[in-house]
């Protein structure tokens, strides 16, 4: 394999690695421009990576494994929302105890499944794992480098960049859009105006949730290749709250973003030892602490119009408006 083609592998390993990262990104800067901090997101992942795969398992249908990730991301979203935003509880120990609730369902049902599968392995329905192969365009996947890069991806792929566009346009250049940005800088100026503080958190709560799960069935149906296996999102979650704050809570910047730390996540495949003898833990910490220089140098130097919404992590109370 020359050079090039070892590029091109890399890049394109790249972009299926970034794919997972950017639903987590979109799904939490919706519930941020709401005025919510959640931590859940790691959680409402592997609701959504469980959930898909079980139905993918049961029915032998992508569009029921689909939907159901996606319903699964916002039962979690909505226990998250009804806890803070109807029970005003701390919005950074509810999203925590997310995170701990879906990964601890996710490993007992999968394991559970594999309990209970003849061989010890469960693997999806071979009609799924076929409509979630890279789609053929036909000359445009036949086209040199650009063809394998951009037009040779799974349909989730595609889903992905569109959900980042249609956000964009949402929160940019719709009213629904302008008011929910409203809501998360001052919520008591919104009510003002009119605006149900509580229906749009409720609404936008629930479908960045219900984003963040597609994320995790992408992991489990496409990344794992339908073979369900413990611990399935490996922090790619967490990973998300930092790509919402290094994309500047901007579903456009969130594709870069999520390039960038797909990029960070396969470089470990594609350095060979022998030119570069690194451990191995050096590769897996990396985007780890590249996450963490993201999220200090973006605090020092982002400007406000930047910055996390002004009402994000703080429970409104409409009668002290």
């Amino acid at each position: 394999m020359t050079f090039a083609d070892q590029l091109i592998a890399f890049l394109y390993a790249a972009v299926l690695a970034s794919v997972p990262l950017l639903y987590g990104t979109l799904g939490e800067i919706l519930i941020e421009k709401s005025g919510n901090l959640n931590l859940g997101v790691e959680g409402m992942m592997y609701l959504g990576a469980i959930t898909g795969f079980l139905a993918s398992y049961l029915f032998g249908s992508p569009l029921i494994a689909l939907a159901f990730s996606f319903l699964a991301g916002m039962a979690g979203a909505a226990i998250y929302a009804f806890i803070t935003v109807t029970l005003k509880a701390n919005q950074n120990v509810t999203g925590l105890t997310l995170t701990m609730f879906g990964t601890g369902v996710a490993n007992f049902v999968g394991e559970v499944l594999k309990s209970t599968a003849p061989a010890g392995a469960v693997f999806m329905n071979e009609a799924v794992k076929a409509w979630l192969l890279p789609l053929n365009l036909g000359p445009l996947t036949q086209l040199p480098v650009v063809g394998k890069l951009l037009f040779n991806h799974s349909i989730l792929t595609y889903l992905a960049i569109v959900t980042a566009v249609t956000l964009h346009l949402y929160l940019n250049h719709s009213s629904l859009g302008l008011n929910l940005r409203a809501v998360g800088e001052n919520p008591a100026a919104a009510d003002a105006m009119g605006v149900n503080v509580s229906r749009y958190k409720y609404i936008h709560i629930l479908l960045g949730g219900g984003i963040c799960g597609l994320g995790g069935a992408y992991i489990s149906l496409v990344t794992a290749l339908g073979n369900w296996q413990p611990d399935i999102v490996g922090g790619q979650g967490w990973i998300a709250m930092a790509l919402v704050i290094f994309s500047s809570w901007s579903p456009l910047r969130a594709i870069l973003g999520a390039l960038v730390f797909g990029t960070l996540n396969v470089l470990h495949l594609y350095v060979p030892r022998d030119v570069v003898n690194i451990p191995g833990a050096f590769y897996s910490m990396l985007p780890f602490v590249v996450t963490a220089l993201v999220l200090i140098f973006s605090s020092i130097r982002m400007k406000r119009e930047h910055q996390q919404p002004a009402g994000c992590g703080v429970n409104y109370f409409r009668e002290e408006r």
